[in-house]
């Protein structure tokens, strides 16, 4: 993987279908997703019970993109190599999920993964401040996160703020909940680079249908795309 701040489209494929994921993630990806973001949930930190280790390493055998692998778990340390193993390029824990986040992105690149660093609506940018010579992305959920299809919060205000905490870190800005064509060119604007995206993706296709899929990732990167030539 390497580094650029080209907007980066990545469905989550919490909103696709769940009896047929490896034909959903090709779809998506011929389609023009730039990454496949998977949510594992534990129904513990979240109000939710999604994937463990076993159906990421499913999904890897399908995902010739980048396989960007979102912790909602607590804690994370345990599972750090079981889900480098399961073929991880990027490993996504709560800033909220334990009180020792170094040692747990640490653990992340010594694994051989990304480390990503993610900030619920209610915590403040400055959480990560000093997170950010260890990390490679920061997700900031605009959407308490458990759900999908959720109504987006407005966490514009944060992301300027971590837009100017990175400086020129090859950091990206991760936003996730709540992102379609509406919200997208706001979350840009302020300084975001990557676009998770469920129902605003999935909605209205198909396996059969995948150019509906298409169609809607194209128009979530032209909305995104807008904002940075105003």
């Amino acid at each position: 993987m390497s580094f650029d701040r080209k907007i980066k489209i990545a469905p989550s494929i919490l909103a696709a279908d769940f009896a047929d994921f490896g034909r959903e993630i090709r779809a998506v990806e011929d389609q023009g997703a730039d990454w496949v973001h998977v949510d594992v949930m534990d129904g513990h930190f979240v109000p939710n019970l999604t994937f463990g280790p076993p159906a990421v390493a499913a999904f890897r055998k399908h995902v010739n993109t980048v396989m960007d692998v979102h912790l909602m778990i607590a804690p994370v340390d345990p599972f750090i190599d079981a889900f480098a193993k399961a073929g991880a390029d990027i490993l996504t824990a709560h800033v909220e999920s334990g009180p020792h986040i170094h040692r747990t992105l640490q653990a992340i690149r010594d694994a051989g993964m990304r480390p990503g660093v993610a900030l619920n609506p209610g915590t403040p940018a400055d959480a990560v401040e000093h997170l950010l010579d260890l990390t490679d992305l920061v997700c900031v959920m605009t959407v308490n996160p458990g759900f999908g299809g959720q109504k987006f919060l407005d966490m514009t205000g944060k992301i300027r703020r971590l837009r100017e905490m990175i400086g020129d870190r090859p950091v990206h800005i991760e936003v996730d909940g709540g992102i379609d064509v509406v919200t997208a060119p706001l979350v840009v604007a302020a300084g975001a680079d990557v676009l998770v995206a469920g129902s605003a993706v999935f909605n209205g296709g198909s396996v059969s249908n995948s150019a509906r899929y298409g169609e809607n990732i194209r128009a979530i990167r032209e909305a995104a795309e807008s904002a940075l030539v105003k």
